[in-house]
């Protein structure tokens, strides 16, 4: 785990160092486990982030953007009755482990000043966030722990808080360099024993511990980590790291084999290393069941086309069961009722061979004859539905495959888009819940390019119907993934010719909002909205354009990322 007690120390002095003296102004839940407080500190608005996600615990001055539920939890108002308008007395690490105390003045109803601390525990899927009063008796709790569950500390109100147990190990502080470093001579897997040993290491940090060890860079190593724990102010110099799976940490590591990505403060870290990733999550707890019956329908779609084309080869047949029949009434006379078969000869083949043809033993030969006419009218017949039916379940399944694409990099409003989008079309039922607030338009994330145009991005069918139809004017410039699912993408400018950067750019989006995300060399086409047309009868977003141009670009997460993206 990347957040060890080395990361929580550097997060807990930049935290006091940013948040100290601050005003709790706002709060809110982003889920069940993610509380969002925005505090005034030093003459301006910071989010902070908490979260307990088994995954994803951290907490975080962050600058993205997050979706408020309408409706507060319980949780949330609990909070914002005791902490907003509070003061952030005090910010700290606990015992140099996984746990930081926020100290906190308030004013309750009567007038009367009191304290309140508030604890985050980040410890995989046992982090949770505690309110406790100033004799730490437990106030409330994002996630109850019965004594059933853990009998030696209960975190549910009304228990008193008590630490987690401490664990028997050394800081690296406590030895000097040498001794620290003699101890990395002892065996192949002693990252093991350095975590054991030694108290606010992770598994991580300790391969890279063991990995430096071959040279003199353990000296630099060491001394990075005993500066974070000695509180000298030596800005640590933070990374993600892009392998087979991300990481990140307080310094680049390099025994990760991969790109390493240096990072600004602790912030830009943490933002660039989960960006998207606790929204997705967010999702999959509000929408696992959309996500689930979009799913359904393209796998049901998926083997409905199977069973069709299966159908198609047999009704290809039809003419081989006229032959049947005529060869039948051409031979009845050979044909007994109670034959199962009959073998004639195929004067209907140039090398005229003999020809075994089943028979129902119950019917005349007549009979069978007009048995297989019956089989070869039907099978005719069906020629034409069954193409009428492969164009419709090949839209139904480009339709579904979209919205699985779609939902894969979609925002909470986008998801109630897409939602509200399977209402419209009758796929699902329409509910009688409270609506929320709409102005009618559907909401389009706005960007800017490297060079200052401004692009806006279809995230949903809803959005892209809308963007392209409604808000795009006929002389503007319009991007798509070539031949995949993708976002419509709205380059606002009429010049004659746009230049490399907005190109760049628009594409960019292009490509990491489509199917093509994970991929390289992405093709994406560029035309004027006036060459894009609706597809008649077809679902919302779907278009035929003309007149294109087409770029080749490699998705990049960091480019968009670091585009401006406005309100």
């Amino acid at each position: 785990m990347a957040f060890d007690g080395l990361m929580t120390s550097s997060v807990a002095a930049s935290l006091k160092e940013s948040l100290l003296a601050g005003r709790i102004n706002k709060i809110y839940q982003l889920s069940n486990h993610e509380i969002l407080m925005q505090i005034r500190a030093q003459g301006k608005n910071q989010k902070v982030l908490f979260s307990t996600h088994s995954s994803y615990a951290r907490v975080q001055i962050t600058k993205l953007d997050y979706q408020y539920p309408d409706e507060p939890p319980m949780f949330c108002m609990f909070l914002r009755k005791h902490l907003e308008g509070g003061i952030i007395y005090n910010i700290e690490q606990i015992n140099h482990d996984r746990i930081i105390k926020f100290t906190i003045r308030h004013i309750n109803e009567l007038g009367d000043q009191m304290i309140k601390f508030l604890y985050i525990e980040i410890m995989g899927k046992h982090s949770n966030l505690i309110l406790t009063d100033a004799t730490h008796r437990i106030l409330d709790t994002i996630k109850h722990i019965s004594p059933l569950v853990n009998r030696y500390r209960s975190l549910q109100p009304g228990a008193t808080y008590i630490l987690p147990p401490t664990q028997e190990k050394q800081l690296p502080t406590d030895v000097d360099f040498e001794t620290f470093s003699s101890l990395i001579v002892e065996g192949e897997r002693y990252d093991k024993q350095l975590v054991a040993k030694f108290q606010g290491l992770s598994p991580l940090i300790a391969r890279e511990i063991i990995y430096r060890s071959e040279s003199d860079s353990i000296k630099n190593i060491y001394d990075s980590f005993t500066n974070v724990l000695t509180k000298i102010q030596k800005a640590p110099t933070p990374h993600v790291m892009i392998a087979s799976k991300e990481y990140f940490y307080l310094l680049p590591l390099y025994h990760i084999e991969g790109e390493l990505i240096p990072c600004v403060t602790l912030w830009d870290m943490f933002d660039r290393y989960y960006f998207g990733k606790d929204e997705r999550d967010r999702i999959k707890q509000q929408f696992h069941d959309i996500e689930r019956f979009i799913r359904q329908e393209y796998d049901k779609n998926v083997k409905k086309l199977e069973k069709l084309n299966e159908e198609l080869v047999n009704s290809e047949k039809a003419e081989q069961y006229k032959v049947l029949g005529e060869l039948i009434l051409a031979n009845i006379y050979q044909i007994k009722r109670g034959d199962s078969v009959v073998r004639v000869q195929n004067f209907y083949s140039e090398n005229l061979e003999e020809l075994d043809i089943p028979l129902e033993p119950m019917l005349s030969a007549s009979e069978n004859a007009q048995k297989y006419f019956q089989k070869y009218t039907k099978a005719k017949n069906a020629v034409n539905y069954i193409l009428e039916q492969l164009e419709l379940t090949e839209k139904e399944i480009a339709y579904f495959e979209t919205l699985m694409i779609q939902i894969e990099t979609a925002t909470l409003k986008d998801a109630y888009e897409i939602k509200e989008e399977l209402e419209l079309a009758g796929y699902l039922r329409k509910r009688q819940i409270k609506k929320r607030k709409t102005n009618g338009k559907p909401n389009i994330e706005k960007y800017l390019s490297t060079d200052g145009v401004e692009i806006f991005v279809g995230k949903n069918n809803l959005q892209n119907d809308y963007l392209t139809h409604k808000f795009a004017r006929r002389h503007e410039w319009w991007f798509h993934a070539k031949d995949m699912p993708g976002s419509h993408v709205l380059v606002r400018s009429d010049a004659d010719e746009l230049s490399e950067a907005t190109i760049r750019s628009a594409a960019q989006l292009a490509s990491y909002f489509s199917k093509g995300r994970l991929s390289s060399s992405v093709p994406i086409d560029y035309t004027r909205v006036r060459h894009v047309k609706k597809v008649p009868a077809a679902h919302l977003g779907f278009v035929t354009y003309e007149n294109q141009k087409t770029i080749y670009i490699d998705p990049d997460e960091s480019f968009i990322m670091n585009l401006t993206k406005l309100k």
